[in-house]
């Protein structure tokens, strides 16, 4: 028992009712009790007044809180005894380890309670593991934009005091307005991501898409890079693209497959090739961008669609990146119910794969909600 106990914390708050309770050896849950703890949606256990499990749901067990008729997180154990003594309602936070893929623990908000007098008590677990993390997210995404727009803002400062000093040298005031337009365009790529991603991000799957051709995405994505790609020499190439046609929003598509290409053509080097590949799968259209560059460690291929995250920090800001663009992609890909998937090997160039439902797949899907929608209750 001690050993899945390991690593927990917890913190106890006494809340002041208090229901004293009879002694009972009761071993059967009252009437109606099995109805309500199976409807309820936390991890839910009823131990009698030997501390045997009487019941326990099915998520209690899985997470490790219940095995057999025990309930083997000790420290929940003993608040359940101290509830059972004096019929205190306790509340406590807990995070208990777990042998799974996945967090290291899972955190738990847990309330212990008397059931009446009959010397049985309630155990319900809530996970908050998700909470937690949605919470750390938001944490860091206001840092992270509080530090991607002071840094042009504050470098605009500086250089229109250096350029105010310079005023009587027209060489020195050429060079510094220069910096701040670079700045400026900095802050604005900054600002336009940011306004793409809040669009895109609340918003529900299209009920009405039009119908789009991919030659015509591929074509202005790739013509969005000519000139970038043309400075380092970068062969850009498109195949298997004729015909096709997707369901979605033609201008968020551009920008999904647009961010690919030019974040393809910004980490490869000299004399390499960009490529787009469009195949037809039986479910779905795939376009797949791959390059030659310098490829993507193992260790970063999980979060490199998390907003602001750089695998290589210095050289996207470097080549104007906001840390804003493959978040961007991942939230269109969701928006038009398809993916983007990613194979990287570093020194050995990435593949990104959009992929998105077939129009004849999606047609059917939609159609079936509707039925399904429309038909008596």
């Amino acid at each position: 028992m001690t050993g899945v106990a390991a690593g927990l914390a917890f913190r106890i708050s006494e809340r002041g009712r208090s229901h004293t309770p009879e002694p009972s050896g009761q071993s059967e849950l009252p009437s109606g009790i099995a109805e309500v703890l199976a409807a309820l949606p936390s991890s839910a256990v009823v131990l009698d007044s030997a501390d045997r499990v009487l019941r326990a749901s099915s998520a209690a067990r899985a997470y490790g809180i219940v095995r057999g008729s025990e309930l083997v997180i000790g420290d929940l154990l003993a608040l359940a005894r101290q509830v059972r003594r004096d019929g205190v309602i306790r509340e406590t936070e807990i995070e208990v380890a777990v042998r799974k893929f996945g967090p290291d623990a899972t955190s738990f908000a847990v309330r212990v309670a008397p059931l009446g007098g009959t010397g049985l008590v309630l155990v319900l677990a809530e996970d908050q593991t998700e909470r937690r993390r949605v919470e750390a997210v938001r944490r860091d995404f206001v840092a992270n934009i509080s530090h991607e727009l002071k840094t042009p803002v504050g470098a605009l400062s500086l250089l229109a005091e250096t350029v105010a000093d310079a005023s009587d040298d027209p060489d020195a005031v050429l060079r510094f307005t220069g910096r701040m337009q670079q700045e400026t365009s900095r802050l604005t790529s900054v600002i336009q991501d940011l306004i793409t991603l809040s669009r895109i991000q609340g918003a529900e799957p299209m009920a009405e898409p039009d119908k789009v051709q991919v030659e015509t995405l591929v074509e202005e994505a790739l013509d969005a890079v000519r000139m970038a790609a043309d400075s380092k020499e970068i062969e850009l190439l498109s195949r298997g693209t004729e015909d096709i046609v997707v369901l979605g929003d033609e201008g968020l598509l551009v920008t999904a497959l647009r961010n690919l290409v030019a974040n393809a053509v910004s980490y490869s080097p000299e004399r390499t090739r960009v490529s787009v590949l469009t195949e037809v799968t039986e479910k779905s259209v795939e376009i797949s961008i791959a390059d030659q560059g310098i490829g993507i460690p193992a260790q970063d291929l999980e979060r490199i669609f998390e907003r602001f995250y750089r695998v290589d920090a210095a050289r996207s800001r470097a080549t104007g990146g906001t840390g804003l663009g493959l978040a961007i992609v991942k939230h269109i890909m969701t928006h038009h119910r398809g993916e983007v998937t990613v194979w990287s090997k570093e020194g050995s160039g990435s593949t990104f794969t959009l992929r998105l439902p077939r129009p004849e797949t999606r047609e059917r899907t939609h159609s079936q909600e509707n039925t399904n929608r429309e038909a008596p209750q």
